[in-house]
């Protein structure tokens, strides 16, 4: 039985167009799936349904939930549908919660506005809403904050609210996109379970086909604002008649190629590491307690190797990248880069840090966005007592965007002007611009749609290749580590419980942990051809 029927769905903004005529149908108790790159439409369409398009925007067509055409709904009657009938789970939770509201009052608030109960029915209702999506009250009280739970558990809550009117349609916007294999398993699942048990209706949008594959029922493939391809998700993903569908397929099972060889002189060496933190006292009367975060880590990596680091959110990851970057001191252990020692701090030469960069997962937040492109990617310089000046540093400058496949003129730009992929890319020119022999990706290409992904990871390649890099990779993406690394490590609990060649990790781990990871890892049927 239909409970959505979207037909001729078309937005512009300003008198560009963003959507053009879309048409599907959602039935209830469906998983409807919309797959895209990024600017393809997908989240617009969420936002057309939701009445939450931007100022100067305009909407034809029609959008009828049982009935009622959405797009014709004043503010005020659209307020009363929103969250009562259509609920929305929206990509980061962090910026969709309000960071100085408890969880259990934000859970709560639905109810409340929609007047379906008092401020007490409405704490004990959001109670029973987050026991429902795995936050016992044993260990997640009402009164928690954002701040105190993990990305996963922030999710939940989001969801908790999404589903706290019990609506008829969920839409929920790449709600696992940052977040860790297992981690991803589990929020899918709770999805799953909450359309079969709460009787609703779910548009799941994501760039990942792997999730869309074993999730949905039906599918629509879109592109610059258009559908080009809509059906069953196992006929869709069987018979791709679209060459944009093939398109997304090739790019989800890309491998970059690499003809750089490890060498077996050791660039960076690890021996028996530590890192310990201090928690807060209990009370006065009782000593602060101290929890290890990395635990006796020991490895090597060689010159001209790509190795990588998965674990889940919390296993140590990102604290042990610090201690590699000498921004973190170790209680035990020592690090070597090029057989000179990594202190943290002030103590760590310049000489010797200027040899490791660091590409984060989120460009835009790592750059000022004030400052043209040129500023941006030149500032390691700062490591170099002899910098260059003049036309030598403007042609540097050039040099590093044009390596990174972009244009010498893009160094007058700003980074708002830039797509996520791009500034990703000139992330890449900064680290590269004093010529590292380490460069650390903190997980580089998790946010990025797969095509975009396949675009990086092939410049990256091509960079190793061209200036005999080494890279270490951190990330929960599975498929990309296996798709670009020649070792892996598998971290747990601030220990490595699994190492070794990444093909034969993958094909026959033998930590349960590891199975774990791969297990949980989304995948596209076999057999499949794009």
């Amino acid at each position: 039985m239909k409970l959505l029927e979207v037909e001729d769905l078309s937005v512009s903004i300003h008198g560009t167009e963003i959507l053009d005529s879309v048409s599907f149908n959602v039935n209830k108790s469906e998983i409807y799936g919309i797959v895209g790159e990024s600017g393809s439409g997908k989240s617009m369409t969420a936002l057309s349904l939701m009445g939450l398009l931007p100022n100067g925007a305009k909407s034809t067509g029609s959008a009828s939930l049982s009935d009622t055409n959405l797009l014709t709904l004043s503010e005020e009657k659209m307020c009363t549908y929103r969250g009562n009938a259509i609920g929305m789970i929206f990509q980061e939770p962090m910026t969709a919660l309000n960071p100085v509201q408890t969880i259990g009052k934000q859970v709560a608030e639905t109810l409340i506005i929609h007047g379906q109960a008092k401020k007490k029915e409405a704490l004990k209702v959001a109670r029973e809403k987050l026991n429902r999506v795995g936050l016992f009250e044993e260990q997640f009280p009402l009164d928690k904050y954002p701040h105190e739970l993990s990305g996963g558990q922030r999710q939940r809550v989001a969801i908790a609210m999404a589903i706290a009117m019990r609506p008829n349609l969920l839409i929920a916007d790449e709600p696992t996109t940052a977040l860790d294999v297992t981690t991803q398993s589990q929020i899918l699942d709770l999805l799953k379970s909450l359309v079969e048990q709460e009787n609703m209706a779910l548009i799941l949008i994501t760039h990942d086909l792997a999730v869309i594959s074993g999730l949905a029922d039906n599918v629509a493939v879109m592109q610059t604002g258009k559908i080009v391809e809509e059906g069953k998700t196992n006929t869709i993903f069987k018979e791709m008649k679209h060459p944009y569908t093939k398109k997304l397929f090739s790019a989800s099972n890309h491998v970059p190629e690499r003809n750089t060889k490890a060498q077996e002189i050791p660039l960076l060496e690890l021996k028996h590491v530590i890192r310990k933190y201090k928690l807060p006292r209990e009370n006065i009367f009782k000593a602060a307690q101290t929890f290890t975060a990395v635990n006796d880590v020991s490895f090597v990596l060689k010159k001209g190797e790509n190795l990588g680091l998965v674990g889940e959110s919390g296993c140590g990851k990102s604290t042990l990248t610090r201690a590699i970057l000498g921004l973190d001191e170790l209680q035990s252990g020592e690090i070597f880069l090029e057989g000179h020692q990594v202190n943290a701090g002030k103590k760590l030469d310049s000489s010797l840090r200027r040899k490791m960069q660091v590409v984060f997962q989120d460009p835009f937040g790592s750059f000022n966005p004030r400052h043209k492109v040129g500023r941006l990617i030149s500032e390691p310089f700062y490591l170099i007592e002899d910098k260059p000046t003049g036309d030598l540093l403007k042609n540097t400058i050039n040099q590093a965007l044009i390596d990174v496949g972009l244009n010498a003129q893009d160094a007058e730009k700003y980074i708002h002007e830039f797509s996520g992929g791009q500034r990703q890319r000139i992330a890449i020119a900064r680290a590269l611009i004093i010529k590292p022999s380490l460069i650390v990706l903190d997980e580089a290409v998790s946010a990025l749609d797969v095509s975009i992904r396949a675009q990086v990871l092939d410049l990256l390649a091509e960079l190793s290749n061209k200036f005999d890099l080494s890279y270490l990779f951190i990330s929960h993406d599975l498929s990309v580590v296996r798709n670009i690394t020649d070792r892996v490590m598998v971290m747990k609990a601030g220990s490595i419980v699994e190492s070794g060649d990444t093909q034969k990790v993958f094909a026959n781990p033998t930590h349960p942990y590891t199975k774990e990871l791969i297990a949980a890892t989304p995948r596209l049927p076999e057999n499949l051809t794009a």
